[in-house]
C-alpha cells in the first residue's frame, strides 16, 4: 500500500470511528490491526497527517487528533476549569466567522470536498453522539481552510474547553431529525466558501452560532 493510500485510510478510520479533534487514538499496536499495516508504515502515515496539521503526538500520552493545541495539556485543563459557557459563546462568535471568511479567500478544491463530506455525514449521523462528531469535523475542516496555522492553534485550544463544559441541552431524539435548521445553515456556509464570498460566509457562520447557542444557552443569544 503506498504511503498516500495509507494516510487517506488513517483519515477515513478517524471519521468512521467518530474521533473528534482532541480526542486520542488507539495505541500503535491497535491501529497496526486494525488497519493491515506494520509500525513503519503507520508511523511513516502519522507523520505526514501530524505535518499536515491532522493530528499531534505527545510522547508517553499518546496520538491525538487535530493540530496541537496552544496550550499544554495541563493549561488546558485549568482552563476548563475557570471557563463559563457564555465565555466559550462570545470568543467562538469573534473567531469563527473569520474563520470562514479566510476559508472562502485561501481554501482550496479539496478542503471544499471536505467541508462537503462533513456536512453530509452530519445529515447521514445515526445518532447526536455522531453527528457532534461531524459537526465539530466540519467547523474544524473550515477553521484548516484559512490557512492561518496561529488561528487554527487558537480554534483547537477552544475546541478542548467547549467540548469539556456540560452545556445541559436535553434531547427529545435518538438523533437530528431531517428538518434540524443546522443541516441547511452547513450547507449555506460552505456555499459561499466554494463561492469565495468571505463576507457571505462569516454572516452565515455567524447567524449559525447565534442560531445554535439561542437553543443551548437561551440568555447568551442577541
Amino acid at each position: 500500500m503506498s504511503k498516500s493510500a495509507l494516510v487517506q485510510r488513517v483519515q477515513d478510520m478517524i471519521g468512521a470511528e467518530g474521533y473528534t479533534h482532541n480526542d486520542r487514538l488507539p495505541p500503535e499496536r491497535r491501529l497496526c490491526e486494525m488497519l493491515g499495516v506494520n509500525r513503519n508504515q503507520l508511523r511513516s502515515a502519522l507523520a505526514e497527517l501530524e505535518a499536515q496539521g491532522r493530528i499531534w503526538r505527545h510522547i508517553g500520552r499518546g496520538t491525538f487528533v487535530g493540530a496541537r493545541p496552544v496550550l499544554n495539556l495541563q493549561d488546558v485543563s485549568y482552563l476548563c476549569d475557570q471557563v463559563k459557557p457564555a465565555q466559550v459563546v462570545t470568543v467562538r462568535q469573534t473567531i469563527e466567522p473569520e474563520l470562514a471568511r479566510l476559508a472562502a479567500i485561501n481554501g482550496h478544491p479539496s478542503d471544499h470536498e471536505r467541508m462537503q463530506h462533513c456536512a453530509d455525514r452530519c445529515r447521514q449521523a445515526a445518532d447526536w453522539r455522531g453527528y457532534e462528531a461531524w459537526d465539530n469535523n466540519l467547523h474544524h475542516a473550515i477553521a484548516r481552510a484559512s490557512g492561518n496555522k496561529l488561528f487554527i492553534y487558537y480554534f483547537d485550544t477552544l475546541n478542548v474547553v467547549r467540548r469539556s463544559i456540560v452545556w445541559g441541552q436535553s434531547r427529545n431524539t435518538t438523533k437530528p431529525v431531517e428538518t434540524y435548521s443546522s443541516f441547511s445553515q452547513h450547507d449555506r456556509i460552505v456555499a459561499a466558501i466554494v463561492d469565495r464570498d468571505g463576507d457571505r460566509a462569516a454572516r452565515y457562520m455567524r447567524e449559525h452560532l447565534e442560531s445554535v447557542y439561542t437553543r443551548i444557552l437561551p440568555e447568551t443569544a442577541g
